[in-house]
């Protein structure tokens, strides 16, 4: 008795060593027409056995597709589709490039940085300069406690400082920044449970 793992790799073990038995045997068959009605009753097998695939666009043209690999290329008939080829198969896909924005701190966030700039180009003077101020430091500071248990006021005042390139200075003698409630579902789940109880 021969063990599976003793005969010849799948190349797709999703359509099983019978399947790709009925592919060996097409691939022999010397009439031209027979090997063509040979791939097409192949085709209607490879079709019932995923039925709930049937309604994925471009079904007929992947199972061809996977005819072509499963055959190594050596089926010769007229596809009713363009089927891949072997360089497109084993072509490596193109690098990727991600964006990677540089940040000096990335828990601020890229957005955080760029509405840093801007108001330190405002004029000082400016009503909206100062009402923005007091949004970006609170939300610094709401940014900065979703990864430290405490935001210290004076670390994000400094923060600040270096973000603006200097043009904003703000110290704990002359300002204060109120503290943030986050959001917690881990709290608002404890405290439905603990509603319940009552």
């Amino acid at each position: 008795m021969q063990y599976n793992t003793q005969k010849k790799k799948l190349v797709l073990p999703e359509y099983g060593r019978n399947i790709q038995n009925m592919v060996d045997h097409c691939v022999l068959i010397k009439d031209p027409e027979e090997r063509k009605k040979c791939a097409y009753t192949v085709i209607d097998i490879m079709g019932n056995m995923f039925p709930h695939l049937r309604d994925v666009n471009n079904f007929k043209h992947i199972l061809w597709d996977h005819l072509a690999i499963m055959s190594d290329f050596k089926l010769e008939i007229d596809y009713p589709y363009e089927v891949i080829t072997p360089e497109e198969l084993y072509t490596v896909p193109g690098h990727l490039d991600y964006s990677r924005p540089t940040m000096k701190y990335r828990h601020y966030g890229k957005i955080m940085e760029q509405m840093i700039k801007i108001a330190a180009d405002m004029n000082d003077e400016d009503d909206k300069k100062d009402h923005l101020l007091k949004m970006l430091v609170s939300q610094m500071k709401r940014s900065y406690t979703q990864w430290n248990k405490e935001a210290d006021d004076e670390k994000i005042f400094h923060d600040l400082y270096e973000l603006s390139d200097g043009k904003i200075k703000m110290s704990i003698d002359t300002h204060s920044i109120p503290d943030v409630k986050l959001n917690n579902s881990r709290d608002k789940l404890k405290n439905i449970k603990y509603q319940r109880k009552k």
